[in-house]
């Protein structure tokens, strides 16, 4: 095939970018705005090695779960990629992006996924817009979103995915730019003030904040903007300028300044309270990261005893979600603001056993592992490229019962998962979640435990007793040392036998964990000796 070729295609599948995919002679060709099941002509407008792009031209035999798209902006927008099609089938390619990249990426066939968390609806769940300003040629502003690989604006007046509160403050705000505003900012030249509208809202509280990014220290007729805002919404909470005068991409400045209101809004997720202020991190979709926390929360399972290491814990909402149910919760994020946040997000809610550490996740899970920290749980909610290597390792060779992976691309999860096999953990539940309906964005919580094989070679091993067993309510260590040799054909030390009695809350003589000489090392019992003396430990009846 060449450019500005036309042919007749059928769609079967659908990318993680939302594109429809169909074949001819062999090649695949990607096509937006196309839905599989249906077939159409295309204009192709690319062509690379092994496959090409398609611009639709025609539909022959739509679909039947194409729709009429409800947005103006949807062909040009980069926001949104499905809103051709209906929910279920959305919901059905997500979870199916899910399942394939676990497949081919991973390696794991035949690994149940369980059905996809959808949304009640698709419409008016953000609770934040960053709304860039621009000019068109004509000189009017321009606020919108930027079109697909461009910082190009395309224009919009009210957002599908914007609750009711933003789509009336973008309007209020454009009145009052026509007639009070600043000079728009010009991304090239790095001239002009106004250079985004950015406005959260409180899901369960009701509370909105609007606020402007501005190129300098402030704007003309701030007092007119706030007057303006209120207007369009009553219960406006606060109103804010942030100054960001730096040549970058990068959306806000460090410098905020109230110009009504506290500064911050209020928001309730998990049963905790959240304090919001524009810098600080909070999830987009309020009501489908409460399903998301549950369902990690669910696959932690912790009953009180446990201990919790949230590993890219952002602002602590994970964590401090489970903190009640935990003994311990300890969170590492390498942001230094939101390791505040979370701080104060412990406090403000009464958690009095979470702590924080500001670090980087490999280099924080290596020192605690060399201070001899042995978390129950592990809970990893990495960026899209996933997580290192070494922090995996290090990980497995802390032994926990359980890590819960939360995802947001399902081919780095795969990857990772997979990585995590070597050392002796497989994935036991998965759940994806919609998170971002009609964008091709897709969460994936997944629990992992250790995979159980009762051999030396194989490090982890899982024992329940008999139900018709006749247990010891306690046991020597002697008598544990030797059930485990004769069961399991390992040599433990008492001391490897006092630490994991000490995990599980057994009490012991102190001197059992302290160092044979002064400033000498306490060695750690290994992953594989520590399981065998749980097994022991169930077997007599003491955990």
């Amino acid at each position: 095939m060449k450019k500005n070729d036309v042919i007749e295609l059928e769609f079967t599948g659908m990318t993680a970018q939302g594109a429809a995919l169909g074949r001819h002679e062999g090649m695949a060709v990607f096509v937006p705005m196309g839905a599989p099941g249906e077939r159409a002509r295309v204009k192709i407008v690319k062509v690379e090695k092994r496959f090409c792009y398609g611009r639709l031209e025609e539909v022959l035999a739509p679909s039947p779960s194409r729709v009429p798209a409800d947005c103006p902006a949807f062909a040009q927008c980069g926001g949104c990629c499905y809103r051709h099609i209906e929910y279920e089938e959305e919901l059905r390619v997500k979870e199916q992006r899910v399942v394939d990249a676990l497949e081919r990426i991973g390696g794991f066939q035949g690994l149940a996924v369980e059905p996809i968390l959808g949304a009640v609806s698709r419409s008016g769940y953000r609770n934040k817009a960053l709304l860039p300003l621009g000019k068109s040629p004509d000189g009017r502003l321009q606020m919108g979103f930027y079109a697909v690989h461009s910082h190009r604006i395309v224009d919009c007046a009210a957002c599908q995915l914007h609750p009711p509160e933003f789509n009336a403050l973008m309007a209020a705000f454009r009145a009052w730019a026509e007639e009070w505003g600043d000079s728009v900012y010009d991304e090239a030249s790095h001239t002009g003030k106004m250079r985004r509208l950015y406005l959260r809202r409180g899901e369960n509280t009701g509370e909105v904040m609007a606020c402007v990014v501005v190129n300098g220290q402030g704007l003309r007729h701030e007092d007119k903007l706030v007057d303006a805002l209120r207007s369009a919404v009553p219960g406006l909470t606060t109103v804010l300028v942030n100054v960001n005068q730096d040549k970058t991409n990068v959306a806000l400045g460090r410098e905020c300044r109230t110009l009504y209101g506290p500064g911050f809004i209020r928001d309730t997720l998990c049963g905790l309270t959240f304090e919001i202020s524009p810098l600080s991190f909070y999830q987009v979709n309020a009501s489908q990261a409460q399903k998301l926390y549950e369902k990690a929360a669910e696959f932690a399972a912790p009953t009180g005893r446990e201990s919790v290491l949230d590993l890219y814990c952002g602002t602590g909402t994970i964590g401090l979600s489970m903190a009640r149910n935990a003994r311990e919760v300890v969170g590492v994020e390498v942001v230094p603001q939101a390791v505040e946040n979370a701080r104060e997000n412990a406090r403000r809610n009464g958690i009095g056993n979470a702590r924080f550490l500001c670090a980087d996740a490999a280099q924080a899970a290596q020192q605690l592992a060399q201070e001899g920290v042995r978390p129950d749980t592990v809970i990893l909610d990495p960026p899209r490229k996933g997580c290192a290597p070494e922090l995996l390792r290090t990980i497995a060779e802390m032994g926990p019962e359980r890590v819960v992976y939360v995802s947001c691309d399902p081919a780095t999860l795969a990857r990772d998962l997979q990585r995590m096999g070597q050392w002796g953990y497989a994935p036991q539940r998965v759940q994806p979640v919609d998170m971002f309906p009609g964008t091709g964005h897709v969460e994936t919580v997944v629990c992992l435990g250790r995979e159980f094989q009762k051999s030396k070679e194989f490090a982890y091993l899982n024992y329940e007793p008999s139900p018709n067993l006749e247990v010891k309510s306690d046991a020597t260590y002697a008598e544990i040392k030797e059930w485990v040799l004769k069961e399991y054909g390992l040599k433990v030390s008492t001391l490897y036998v006092a630490q994991v009695k000490q995990k599980h809350g057994i009490i012991e003589r102190e001197c059992y964990n302290k160092p044979k000489t002064e400033g000498g090392k306490v060695p750690h019992c290994p992953p594989e000796k520590e399981a065998a003396i749980e097994a022991a430990l169930r077997h007599f009846g003491m955990i």
